[in-house]
């Protein structure tokens, strides 16, 4: 089943690109690979999950808050390169989560995102990895995730 009628199945809104906050691009492409801009969680209503993991937010709004990210970066990957079809392969994910000092459940939280990626690109969506937490991110989001993607 393609990444389109996959996305559709499962009911999934992709939100439009935001406009980017700074001087920076929410994209580039070099040959066939697709750079993504960090994203912050967005809700429906176009407000931002902010506050830090295991102080504010507990795990499972962590997960929530890295299926927004999910979310808009598939958005994103749709506003690049025209429709998801021409995704192949997630290469790789970089998370950096608002965390209390703490907090040690970093991986966890990320599952939300590439988990997003799995259900929508199979196999092909499940990337390297990082994730780190920070002491704060810009305007207290809860994290920022950002992707590279191969595509067709």
């Amino acid at each position: 089943m393609s990444a389109t009628a996959t996305v559709a199945r499962l009911g999934l809104s992709l939100p439009p690109p935001a406009e980017p906050a700074g001087n920076y691009v929410p994209w580039r492409m070099a040959g066939n690979m697709l750079f993504l801009s960090a994203v912050g969680p967005r809700l429906p209503n176009g407000a931002e999950a902010v506050g830090k993991v295991g102080q504010a937010l507990t795990v499972q709004q962590g997960q929530d808050a890295a299926k927004l990210c999910a979310l808009a970066l598939i958005g994103n990957m749709r506003g690049a390169l025209g429709h998801l079809d021409r995704v192949e392969t997630i290469l790789s994910v970089n998370g950096m989560l608002n965390t209390a000092p703490n907090f040690i459940e970093h991986g966890r939280v990320m599952d939300g995102c590439t988990d997003v990626f799995v259900q929508v690109f199979g196999n092909n969506g499940r990337p390297t990895r990082s994730v780190i937490g920070t002491g704060s991110t810009q305007r207290g989001l809860a994290m920022e995730i950002d992707a590279i993607v191969l595509f067709r």
